[in-house]
């Protein structure tokens, strides 16, 4: 039988498994729904992808969309990335092929047993495979660590368990970083991500109200209350836009001191003034600066974003040549 070769610089990308039309010639593979892509999962790619290298072959990673809990308990978890993010994350940690598989309640129902027999082995071609520590697939999860541990020593393929990864004492996971953002507190989610959370849309139309009556213009994105929504306030900011970045302070909330009831990210981008509607841009989230408050007037207002701008370019400054790299991973070359 052919075998399939990758031998490129940007990865495959499968969005299906009958995108795989033949085994691949030598391939490793990790299994993972890697949210956020963090510090932990990042430790997994690199082993993978030492272990392909070892053996002058390939490495395969393997997720899902939608995310596994999204179907089995609708509401029941919020996302770090989104597929699209988590795709970019993985080709910057050097993996040579991506396989993204829909999920669905008919593939829920499907057993360890089948996903390793059809799947890895005789689609993909799977010779090593390499997991977290505490990974399970498989309908009842029954595809656990000392069941792959076992497929693996009776159909010969090397199992390489990850451990968990700590960082001051801290277990490095995608809960305890959901956490982390809920709470407001992205800069330590930033220390477990390696980068800084980040938030993306379209620029939308808003009510218009920064400039003209407050002096401070925003870029809006309509933020969805069914994603992970940092806690409600002020952040200093980065903003990637058109392959530039700029500083900013950021806003999530309701915008009470105008009566708002949606929720909404309003950004003011520095040293700015292009029009953006409707063109996409991506935005780090550095500092909590202060919870969102409603003031007695516009002139209020205006003075406090005035005093949360000083506070962003400070920090800004200080740390300018740490947050260049921020920026600089996100804007192609």
């Amino acid at each position: 039988m052919k075998k399939t070769t990758l031998i490129s610089d940007i990865m495959h990308i499968y969005k299906r498994i009958e995108d795989i039309v033949e085994p691949f010639a030598d391939v490793c593979v990790t299994i993972g729904n890697f949210d956020g892509v963090h510090l932990g999962h990042q430790m997994l790619f690199a082993e993978v992808a030492h272990k392909a290298y070892s053996r002058k072959g390939a490495s395969l990673a393997i997720t899902f969309e939608p995310h596994p809990l999204r179907i089995l308990r609708p509401g029941g978890i919020k996302l770090i990335s989104s597929c699209e993010q988590k795709i970019e994350l993985i080709q910057m940690a050097g993996i040579d092929a991506l396989l993204i598989i829909p999920f669905n309640l008919d593939f829920a129902a499907t057993s360890a047993e089948h996903f390793v027999d059809d799947i890895l082995l005789g689609r993909i071609g799977m010779k090593e495979l390499v997991v977290g520590y505490d990974y399970a697939f498989g309908k009842g999860r029954s595809g656990n660590i000392a069941f792959l541990q076992e497929q693996g020593r009776v159909k010969g393929f090397p199992v390489t368990v990850v451990e968990a990864y700590y960082l001051d004492g801290v277990l490095v996971s995608s809960t305890k970083i959901r956490q982390l953002v809920s709470d407001g507190r992205v800069e330590e989610a930033r220390i477990l991500l390696g980068r800084p959370y980040q938030i993306r849309g379209e620029v939308q139309v808003g009510k218009q109200r920064g400039g003209k009556e407050v002096g401070f213009p925003t870029a809006n994105l309509q933020v969805d209350p069914e994603d992970l929504v940092p806690r409600h306030g002020v952040y200093v900011s980065q903003v990637i836009c058109e392959g530039k970045c700029y500083g900013g302070v950021l806003n999530i909330g309701h915008n009470p001191t105008f009566g708002g009831q949606a929720l909404v990210a309003e950004t003011h981008i520095f040293n700015f003034d292009q029009d953006i509607y409707g063109k996409p841009i991506k935005i780090n989230l550095l500092k909590f600066l202060r919870g969102e408050q409603k003031f007695a007037s516009v002139a209020e207002l205006a003075s406090q974003i005035g005093r949360d701008v000083i506070c962003a370019k400070t920090m800004l400054a200080e740390q300018q040549k740490e947050l260049m790299v921020s920026c600089s991973e996100h804007i192609p070359s």
